[in-house]
């Protein structure tokens, strides 16, 4: 789904709060330090969330270097998950492809949405801005340029590395943490909390459209209808029935607002 007009930068509102005017004085490396700041909430969750993927990889058979691989390249808790399950499933290889590929089509909106904000940045800084790109720092980088519409490509980029600089380093400490100590987090410690907890608190403040609504409420449906599929087949219907539904909306909605001006 592309991002709705009203995000893009051309269309944002000049605005004159002092708080939108401190965010234009900060220099890159202020950006970078309070992208730091405004990412330390996640560590709530982003830290046993890492823990709980540690433990889970240890359990389906990986060693050490096998989940540092998954976390340091493949960088995506979701995607991460999900392969491991369908691994211990004794599942076929395309289908823990296809699955992973499912569940990360987000990242292509995500970088659809990201494009107005910092497509000026060079080939190497958008590079790491793929490697670096998970959800919690879309999250905070997205809402922080829509809301102060006017701030510099270094301020952006400074701004965004600062979130995944400190979200993408405890979740990778995070993960060996787990798979060392695995055998002695007690079992009755439910880190299994942190992926829907996580999900919930991203998601919900970024559904302020039709269109964003619609999709969320396609893809659950989706999911639901489809949850009894083998090797978790379900998901790779129900992401791309939710995206196809939220253009469908985004589009009638363009196309109204076109009539009405």
């Amino acid at each position: 789904m592309s991002p709705s007009p009203l995000s893009r930068p051309e269309h944002a509102q000049v605005s004159d709060d002092p708080a939108d005017a401190r965010a234009r004085a900060r220099s890159p490396s202020q950006c970078f330090r309070h992208g730091m700041v405004q990412s330390l909430p996640f560590q709530l969750v982003i830290v046993p969330f890492g823990m709980l993927f540690g433990v889970v990889a240890m359990e389906a058979g990986l060693d050490i270097a096998q989940v540092m691989g998954f976390s340091v390249l493949v960088l995506a808790g979701a995607s991460q998950f999900t392969a491991v399950q369908l691994l211990s499933d004794n599942a076929p290889t395309f289908v823990i492809i296809l699955s992973g590929l499912a569940v990360n089509l987000r990242m292509a909106m995500y970088s659809a949405s990201l494009v107005p904000w910092l497509r000026e940045a060079s080939p190497g800084q958008k590079g790491w801005i793929a490697y670096m790109l998970i959800d919690q720092s879309y999250a905070l980088s997205i809402q922080h340029y829509e809301r102060h519409p006017r701030l510099s490509l270094r301020q952006r980029l400074s701004y965004f590395f600062g979130t995944a600089t400190a979200l993408c380093v405890p979740w990778m400490v995070s993960s060996w943490a787990g798979a060392m100590l695995g055998n002695a987090i007690p079992d009755d410690i439910a880190l299994d909390f942190a992926m829907p907890i996580t999900f919930l608190a991203m998601i919900a403040p970024m559904l302020r459209t039709p269109a964003h609504l619609t999709a969320c409420f396609v893809a659950i449906v989706g999911s639901l209808l489809f949850a009894g599929l083998p090797s978790g087949t379900g998901l790779l219907i129900a992401a791309p029935l939710g995206m196809a539904a939220g253009a469908l909306v985004e589009k009638m909605t363009e196309t109204r607002r076109q009539e009405d001006a």
